[in-house]
């Protein structure tokens, strides 16, 4: 029966208008409890110190408890491959192992051509550094291996320290291949251990965070530039150009002006099957997308492309009747390990510190996605270590440094994928192809490769579509697209990285430095205050003017803050101050004046014709709208030169007031800051708070502080804002209670008897 009856009360409630229906929850939800400042909240709360705990010393501390925390931190298969549920994920972790390396072997043959290096080295490095992030990632779906945005960097870097023009040889000046190709896998096994260095570094010292100054549109940007780098860099295995190396500024439209002026020299066999090539795969990827419901694997499209184009050139004969360019021979085996060149680290430092930062930001960022999906967390610190261990140790294995692919990783988690142990399969996968499958497609056409690579791009590009939409939703993040992609693209990936980290960072100054500033009204019968220019109906407190800002103040706009204070005010509080000082100015050099006069009176003089004269003067200051009382007090005590506020209201209380200067005065007798808004201070803001303080005290209006967090006020405190003029009485739990107060207590000291007040 009562759950009948209250459930009809709810639908009778459902029903009501929708102002009914907030009287009636008026009704049920009502607060009586005193006006509250800040003082007075600390006592009620029993605020205390909050007991600061030391996270380092956490680090010296030795007990099997934390060596076994720390070795299942650092190796994390410790931890989930003993409790590998076998017959619930083994089958979908073999189907997605299979698909991944059937995707893996084209891209690594690929990709390494991207990087500049002979093919096979992108067999290595589908190999090594996705077994090492096996051992050591936390992430369970991303696929770690080649990446054609890692590869386009690492191109970038061999051709620019690497040229044909420093390998030709003889009379005709040909390419020296052999001594160049050592030279650039020497460059790029370097680099890719000062990126496993970097990367390893910065996450033992908990530096995963630095990923948060890449923003979204700043990523999706970047690496839509990069992929437009990566499609010219494949022009001239399509048309089968030589082209001369070039790096740096504008070498992205140099290629492509020298693309255009080759074309003529066009090498007709490499164009149609980069064409043919091209359709094929296309059309495949169509038939596996429209029949993926029914598949239970996609249709590996690119090794499908692959052995068809090796089978066509080494039947027909493709390299001698035609001149297209193939993959030559791809020895079979893995090479020995070989140590970095140290002399070389001086030179690729730069290089390798954007990469790691490049690689990181794309694998961290692809693993929270997958993990926010499937429900659980991606230790971005120790994904710093696995990818910084997968570079290190796959750069002394001759591998060039690598990230996780976007297609990869969705057709691993499409495929069934649950765990890492796909990727082990994957790179066993692969390790049987190096060993004994590699020198099969030595007849592979190097045009069928870029083909392949500039088809894998279609995701990429298809982020030009973020312009139009991000115009809609919000012009800053499109701004900061902008920028990146035009600065990638004009002065290449690592300037353009840095130029597009810096621009994001000055455009959140800049955003912080012009905040939105707004005067706050009352919510009819409510406690709220909004922006009077944005709610129709909330209103002015009479005599009280309460300002807000939506950015914390801090020494950028500190100045910023109190000039929009004053002019949203509607007073001009300098020219108030300012004609103030210049008329007590003026009263003070009189008084002077009049010291002397009764200095050398009283010299020549009796006491009754001084006092006689002392009358006189004094008519005389009268008649200069000064107050009597005033005016017997400047004669009998000497004057002195001082700021010192106190100074300042035994002069208000003489009689220097605005009115009685003849100065307009204020609408309003109080002023509060709503500074809920702020999340730190700094001195420039302590400093201007204070000269708030001082200025409207000047013009006889007092100034109160509402709705500041725990922090800020303790951060206040540190920072000496509190003094005898400025006490946590001045400080109240919220915007109405310091209105309330306001209104009580009109230019009245915050130490009188606060009254309990309804809310």
């Amino acid at each position: 029966m009562r759950l009948s009856e209250a459930s009809g009360r709810r639908d009778t409630q459902a029903l009501l208008p929708v102002t009914q229906a907030m009287e009636l929850r008026n009704r049920d939800y009502h607060v009586e409890r005193p006006l509250m400042n800040q003082q007075q909240l600390e006592e009620l709360g029993h605020q205390t110190s909050a007991t600061r705990t030391y996270q380092w010393r956490t680090w010296f501390q030795c007990s099997r408890a934390r060596a076994r925390a720390l070795l299942f931190q650092y190796l994390p298969v410790l931890s989930w491959l003993p409790r590998y549920p076998l017959r619930d994920w083994l089958l979908g972790d073999l189907l997605a192992g299979l698909s991944v390396a059937i995707m893996q072997l084209p891209q690594g043959l690929a990709y390494a051509l991207l990087a500049g290096l002979p093919p096979v080295f992108g067999l290595y490095s589908s190999f090594y550094p996705v077994f090492v992030y096996f051992l050591f990632g936390t992430s369970r779906h991303i696929s770690v291996g080649t990446f054609a945005v890692m590869s386009v960097m690492v191109g970038s870097v061999t051709e620019s320290l690497a040229p044909d023009e420093n390998f030709l040889q003889g009379v005709n000046a040909t390419v020296d291949e052999v001594a160049r190709d050592h030279f650039r896998v020497q460059l790029a096994s370097t680099l890719s251990v000062l990126v496993g260095l970097f990367q390893v570094g910065l996450g033992l010292v908990r530096f995963g965070f630095v990923v948060t100054y890449l923003s979204e549109p700043l990523v999706r940007g970047y690496t839509t530039a990069a992929s437009v780098q990566v499609f010219v860099s494949q022009l001239k295995y399509v048309f089968g150009l030589q082209l001369s190396s070039r790096s740096g500024p504008l070498s992205l439209i140099y290629t492509v002006l020298e693309v255009c002026s080759l074309l003529p020299q066009s090498v007709v066999g490499t164009v149609v099957t980069a064409l043919v090539s091209g359709v094929v795969l296309v059309l495949l990827k169509l038939l596996s997308d429209k029949l993926h419901r029914y598949l239970p694997m996609p249709i590996p499209g690119e090794l499908l492309t692959l052995i068809g184009a090796t089978g066509i050139s080494y039947g027909v004969g493709l390299k001698s009747k035609f001149g297209v360019d193939v993959v030559g021979d791809i020895p079979a085996g893995l090479v020995p390990p070989a140590a970095p060149n140290p002399q070389l680290f001086a030179s690729l430092v730069g290089y390798a510190f954007t990469i790691a930062v490049v690689g990181f930001a794309i694998a961290i960022s692809l693993g929270k996605i997958f993990a926010l999906r499937h429900g659980y967390r991606v230790d971005s610190n120790q994904e710093l270590v696995a990818l910084g261990l997968s570079n290190l140790i796959g750069g002394i294995f001759q591998c060039f440094p690598v990230s996780c692919s976007m297609s990869r990783s969705l057709v691993q988690e499409g495929s069934g994928g649950n765990t890492q142990v796909a990727g082990a399969v994957s790179s066993l996968f692969i390790l049987i192809i190096i060993v004994k499958l590699g020198e099969l497609f030595r007849d592979l056409p190097k045009a069928v490769l870029a083909a392949a690579i500039i088809v894998n791009l279609k995701g990429m590009l298809k982020q030009f579509t973020d312009i139009p939409s991000l115009w809609k939703s919000n012009r800053m993040d499109l701004l900061i697209w902008l920028v990146t992609f035009v600065a990638t693209i004009l002065l290449n990936l690592d300037i353009g990285l840095a130029i597009a980290v810096v621009f994001s960072l000055l455009l959140v100054v800049f955003r912080t430095q012009l905040p939105h500033y707004s005067v706050l009204g009352q919510v009819p019968d409510t406690d709220i205050y909004q922006d009077v220019a944005e709610y129709s109906e909330a209103r002015e407190v009479p005599g009280v003017k309460v300002f807000r800002s939506s950015a914390t103040m801090y020494f950028a706009n500190a100045e910023l803050y109190s000039d929009a204070l004053k002019k949203r005010c509607g007073v001009d509080v300098d020219h108030l101050i300012s004609k103030k000082k210049k008329w007590l100015r003026k009263q003070e050099q009189k008084l002077k004046r009049m010291q002397k006069t009764l200095q050398k009176q009283t010299a020549s003089s009796e006491g009754t014709s001084v006092s006689v004269q002392v009358n006189t003067i004094i008519t005389d200051v009268e008649s200069n709208n000064v107050d009597d009382s005033m005016a017997r007090a400047s004669a009998g005590n000497e004057l002195e030169d001082t700021t010192a506020s106190g100074q300042e209201d035994a002069k208000a209380a003489n009689g220097s007031t605005l009115k009685a200067l003849g100065l307009p005065q204020p609408h309003f007798h109080s002023l509060v800051l709503d500074l809920g808004a702020l999340s730190f201070v700094d001195t420039v803001c302590i400093k201007s708070l204070k000269n708030i303080f001082r200025d409207f005290r000047e013009i006889e209006v007092e100034v109160y502080m509402a709705a500041c967090h725990a922090p800020v006020v303790s951060q206040l405190e540190a920072g000496h804002f509190f003094d005898a003029s400025i006490t946590k009485q001045h400080l109240f739990a919220s915007v109405h209670d310091a209105v309330l107060f306001a209104l009580q207590h009109p230019r009245s000291s915050p130490a009188s008897p606060v009254l309990t007040t309804k809310l």
